[in-house]
């Protein structure tokens, strides 16, 4: 039986890898400038480079790849700990007002001690998820307080003060775009609906310390999810401190959520609909459904920026709003099924 199981694993992380080779191919390879396969191996491999192929693969096309691979791959992880730690299938980072909460410390940030959303420094980009966090930790802090009655979650009632605190934390954000200079601010918009277009190494190099520590940290606590799935009394019973091990995971949780803010703003639904697939084809065992989260993030996070680049061609449309459109009927759609 674990023979079986393992062997669907690997399944669906090979089709799942394929998915996203074929995404990855277009998006290297298409474009206002198409390279050929070959000059991108050659280019790749440093074999007779040519400038602007330089320019295209290193500064444009690959660390927009990149980061769009590590946000999924982060908010894919992120939702099914928060549906695991609240046992509600329709909890995100993003329904809860986590996202609102890193999103709006992360622009008080920008807007206060920068001045700008442009020209940030390489510093300046390294501290932003800590930013992130502290915005993250304060809107999950004032959620689970909120959503508590008595000792227990009401998990109706964590969507509700969730929205309810996010759309808090976006009104201020809101406020304090409209205190900028019309080109940060027109910037800010674009960044805060999703975007991944103005992507960098120094991105890229912000969000792996968070990922190489959390990721793992997550995964070793697979078990403990499990076990959370119980009613609390039950969990406690079989030795499991719940509100300790809730608390490490979310603020784990909260972490990644930041760093993705803090390079694409607040890209929704990827942690609603990963943990929901991930579970009809893996089951419900969270060492197996982390990884496949992680996966099933990061190739739709690829292939709407994919989508977001070339269908709406010569005009982007931002990676967040691309899912949003997939991710608001299925949410309809889930609130549809859990009331009945």
């Amino acid at each position: 039986m674990r023979s079986r199981s393992q062997s669907r694993l690997w399944t669906v992380l090979a089709v799942t890898w394929a998915l996203l080779a074929v995404a990855l191919y277009i998006s290297i390879t298409e474009g206002t400038f198409d390279i050929s396969v070959k000059d991108v191996v050659k280019t790749l491999l440093r074999i007779d480079p040519v400038m602007e192929h330089d320019l295209v693969l290193f500064e444009f096309r690959l660390p927009r790849i990149v980061i769009g691979a590590l946000v999924g791959f982060a908010l894919g992880i992120a939702g099914a700990v928060v549906q695991g730690i609240t046992r509600n299938g329709l909890a995100d980072t993003g329904m809860l007002g986590i996202n609102a909460g890193a999103g709006t410390a992360t622009v008080l940030f920008m807007f206060l001690f920068q001045g700008s959303v442009t020209g940030l420094g390489t510093w300046s980009i390294m501290l932003m998820p800590l930013c992130g966090l502290a915005g993250g930790l304060l809107a999950a802090s004032l959620i689970f307080m909120l959503a508590r009655e008595g000792k227990r979650l009401d998990p109706q009632r964590l969507i509700l003060v969730g929205i309810a605190i996010g759309s808090g934390f976006g009104a201020v954000t809101l406020y304090v775009s409209l205190k900028m200079n019309p080109q940060d601010f027109e910037m800010a918009a674009v960044w805060l609906a999703g975007s991944v277009y103005n992507a960098n190494w120094t991105y890229v190099v912000s969000m792996l310390p968070w990922l190489l520590v959390l990721v793992p940290f997550i995964w070793m606590k697979s078990y403990v999810l499990d076990v959370l799935q119980l009613e609390e009394d039950s969990a406690a019973g079989v030795g499991v401190p719940v509100e300790r091990e809730r608390r490490g995971l979310l603020i784990a949780c909260v972490g990644l959520v930041s760093a993705c803010v803090a390079v694409s703003g607040s890209i929704g639904f990827v942690g609603l609909i990963a943990p929901h697939i991930a579970k009809r084809l893996v089951g419900l065992k969270h060492s197996r459904i982390i990884p496949v989260c992680g996966f099933i993030g990061m190739t739709m996070v690829v292939v709407a920026d994919l989508i977001g680049k070339t269908v709406f061609a010569p005009n982007q449309l931002a990676v967040g709003i691309v899912i949003s459109i997939i991710g608001v009927p299925y949410f309809v759609y889930l609130l549809f099924r859990t009331a009945k």
